[in-house]
């Protein structure tokens, strides 16, 4: 396989893509990045060192190529960079815009400089590959007469249906909304991913074979059972979407919303959708508060910015991560360190003062209650500073400072904590299927408990990465066609 021997990274330096104006972009929800160009990633691409040892590999879940993808563009032969790059990864124009980048992690480079842009490089290798029209349908030249239905049309679901179906088997993908694409169409903004770019690879595997039944929620709109008597095997890829509430005082006030409620609701406001005036989120002239410091809670900031909010805060309580990696997070694992966000830039480049107990973004911030008028509407959020000190055992153990209590006049409070298991009711019930510790759906090597059924994605592992979700999609594929082929 080609090689590149790369010695750029001793005269190039690291460059990003380059970013809409901040004034520009807060007006609409297109993406905020600028398209990677041709000879942008040739010259980032010469900066890959081609180690012996590529832990840019090890560090990606779904295995990538990197070294070898970049030896091929440096080399200006993007199609061959093209078929390598999807060797491994089904939608790599999803994982090039939305993958915190564990290769660049991993990156040897970056012991000591910084990583290689491999995240935007592999964007640029498949743009490319669109524009050139080289992205094409693959459907099976031989159909075997076995049945599968995927339920679930995220990551995990879409590449489980074109794994499956590329293998020959026949494949019905079943969900719940009105589009495929599961959070990539509803849960995050269209400013970090254009709809158009999910659509793009659904029509791929609807051209290659792959059948599509929407607005149908199995174990409610259709039996789960009925699936079974249908199909030689099931896939399940529905996700973790039981979110994590905040139980404190003044929780139920009017005001106080889901992060998934919330930008779901955008994204469909941004489809051209009616939504009831009742039901409207919107930040509109308001002061909101985002708890929770991820990139959830980074995505409900940048879509309060857009829809005109007064002030935007994002609160953690966990403490400020370092700028640099700490002692007890070396290389290559994943730098805990501080990220900033496009969403976060926004927010603190349109803040003249800040005069107020709080930061545009802190840290270390425990949440005590929230108080309203006599209407049943949030008014104040009530919080106390905390501090993480190590116990006995070395674990961080969290402190409330002493008078440290402090108010902010909100009028949205947006809960963006994470998620704690699948949803339960109606299909895993039905099903009866084992969990685990955690209350997701039991499988090993990917079958659950149930014959016929299958789980993967954030059902089975938990709420994680969009490249761990395309990794799982592409193994539980793997274990499926060895059961349809005993």
């Amino acid at each position: 396989m080609a090689k590149s021997g790369g010695k750029g990274f001793l005269e190039i330096d690291r460059e990003e893509v380059p970013k809409r104006p901040v004034k520009e972009r807060v007006k609409d929800y297109n993406e905020v990045y600028e398209s990677p160009t041709e000879e942008y990633g040739e010259k980032q691409a010469k900066r890959c060192m081609d180690c012996g040892t590529p832990f840019c590999n090890y560090s990606c879940p779904l295995g990538n190529l990197c070294p070898e993808w970049h030896s091929f563009v440096r080399k200006n032969d993007w199609e061959k960079a093209l078929k390598l790059l999807h060797k491994t990864n089904n939608f790599p124009d999803f994982t090039g815009r939305l993958c915190p980048a564990l290769c660049e992690g991993g990156c040897v480079l970056g012991i000591d400089d910084n990583a290689v842009a491999t995240q935007n490089i592999e964007l640029a290798i498949s743009e490319k590959g669109w524009e050139e029209g080289w992205i094409k349908p693959r459907p099976p030249k031989v159909r075997t007469d076995k049945q599968v239905a995927v339920v679930g049309s995220g990551p995990a679901g879409l590449a489980a249906a074109q794994q499956l179906n590329r293998q020959g088997h026949n494949v019905t993908v079943y969900e719940r909304d009105s589009k495929p694409g599961g959070m990539l169409s509803y849960g995050i903004p269209d400013f970090k991913i254009d709809k158009s770019v999910v659509a793009r690879r659904v029509n791929q595997l609807k051209e290659e074979g792959v059948e599509f039944v929407l607005n149908t929620e199995i174990g409610t709109d259709l039996l789960a059972t009925e699936l079974e008597r249908e199909y030689d095997a099931v896939v399940l890829a529905g996700g973790s979407r039981k979110a994590r509430d905040l139980p404190v005082y003044g929780r139920e006030l009017d005001g106080i919303h889901y992060a998934m409620d919330y930008l779901t609701q955008q994204n469909k406001r941004v489809a051209g959708k009616d939504i009831s005036e009742d039901e409207v989120i919107n930040a509109e002239g308001k002061r909101v508060i985002v708890i929770g410091g991820g990139d959830t809670g980074s995505d409900c900031v940048g879509t309060a910015i857009r829809q005109g909010a007064e002030k935007v805060y994002q609160i953690e309580l966990l403490e400020k991560p370092p700028t640099e990696r700490a002692a007890n997070n070396p290389w290559p694992q994943y730098p805990q360190t501080l990220k900033t966000s496009s969403s976060h830039q926004e927010a603190e480049s349109l803040v003249d003062t800040n005069d107020d107990e709080l930061n545009v973004r802190d840290w270390s911030v425990l949440t005590k209650k929230f108080s309203g008028n006599d209407d049943g509407q949030v008014e104040k959020y009530h919080a106390a500073r905390v501090e993480w000190v190590a116990d006995e055992n070395g674990e961080q153990e969290m402190k409330e400072i002493e008078n440290s209590e402090f108010s902010l006049a909100v009028d949205l409070v947006i809960l963006a904590i994470g998620f704690v298991h699948p949803e339960h009711e109606g299909m895993i019930e039905e099903l009866d299927l084992e969990l685990d510790e955690r209350k997701n759906v039991k499988a090993n090597d990917y079958q659950t408990s149930r014959d016929k059924f299958f789980a993967a994605g954030d059902m089975r592992r938990g709420a994680s990465l969009i490249v761990r979700a395309i990794n799982e999609g592409r193994e539980v594929a793997k274990t499926v066609n060895k059961y349809l082929n005993k």
